[in-house]
């Protein structure tokens, strides 16, 4: 069994260091921040991450082609890969539409993006003589290659659509399917899979990660509010798939995301969030959280992901994940 915890890059980037280095004490594997636009950059948040611990991995969680050049993807996370001592993940995936319109880009053919830059990135990072092609990416000279040694760093596709939760299976070394809320594993484990198999891979070789967001607080009411914050800020962007298993219509996100985006009003934002929409994740203690954990590893789940917002209070929120929710898992590691 393997834990990651995941960030947006939302915080003051003095604070990552300090995240880090709890979860680390918590016994995590690896520590994911997101790349969201107009936040704070992934990479610098990671670079300072990795100055302040010594085991856990970082990665992104995520970054695109269509804001980053595929080449510059490579740079940075070669170069974060070096900075700490060989701890770099790389998530992929094509971003979110919406945040993607703010700049005027459109994700035309996600999926064959997402599948070139992966191969793309493994040339890179092994130093191939074989240089980069694609409907996307055109026609590399023989110029394009990392002027210094990198090691090839793990690939997680981050998914919500079937077709790309089958690329997870069928190109990458692992995968970050959203999963709001975390009983919608089992459908996205049957997408991987069937990518696995028509790739004729072994799904047990690809690290999975069943990614929820959850609210631990003793408070009900403060790790409601740190919830719906989130979900007011980011529901507009889910996948049809898991707002239809929520039962919420994509209209009912419109003025929530305008009182949030344009009129800048969190609070109204938040207080429309509704019941429904808050099935998104896991509110409350530990104990709220155990059965719904005990449900995704019932579904194959090898590998779980506590999402943002964590809680009210981040640093306590990894003390009582690190006592109280992982050593429940850890013996299946055994």
């Amino acid at each position: 069994m393997r834990f990651s915890v995941r960030f947006n890059n939302d915080l003051p980037v003095g604070i990552y260091p300090e995240l880090a280095r709890r979860a680390e004490q918590a016994g995590f594997n690896a520590f994911w921040v997101s790349d969201d636009l107009f936040l704070r950059s992934v990479w610098i948040i990671l670079a300072a991450a990795a100055q302040a611990t010594s085991r856990i991995q970082l990665g992104t969680c995520i970054v695109n082609p269509y804001t980053q050049h595929p080449a510059e993807i490579a740079m940075a996370a070669a170069t974060l890969d070096e900075l700490s001592g060989g701890r770099a993940l790389l998530g992929i995936s094509s971003g979110a539409d919406d945040f993607l319109g703010w700049v005027g880009i459109r994700a035309e053919h996600p999926v064959t993006v997402v599948s070139e830059t992966i191969g793309a990135l493994r040339r890179l990072f092994d130093g191939t003589a074989e240089h980069p092609t694609g409907r996307f990416l055109g026609e590399w000279s023989n110029e394009a290659y990392l002027r210094f040694a990198a090691r090839r760093i793990p690939i997680y596709v981050g998914a919500m659509s079937p077709r790309m939760l089958g690329l997870i299976g069928s190109h990458a070394d692992g995968g970050l399917p959203l999963l709001f809320p975390p009983e919608d594993f089992a459908e996205a484990l049957g997408h991987i899979r069937q990518g696995a198999v028509a790739a004729a891979r072994d799904l047990s070789e690809v690290d999975v990660a069943a990614c929820i967001w959850c609210s631990v607080a003793s408070d009900r009411r403060s790790a409601e509010r740190a919830l719906r914050e989130k979900i007011a800020y980011y529901g507009h962007a889910l996948s049809a798939r898991i707002l239809d298993r929520l039962g919420v219509a994509r209209a009912e996100f419109d003025p929530i995301q305008r009182a949030m985006m344009v009129d800048r009003d969190p609070e109204r934002a938040m207080a429309m969030v509704t019941p429904k929409m808050l099935r998104i994740g896991v509110v409350g203690s530990a104990d709220d959280l155990i059965p719904r954990l005990e449900g995704l590893v019932a579904s194959g789940a090898r590998h779980l992901s506590f999402g943002p917002p964590l809680g009210p209070d981040p640093l306590q929120a990894l003390d009582v994940l690190g006592r109280h929710v992982l050593p429940r898992f850890a013996p299946l590691s055994d």
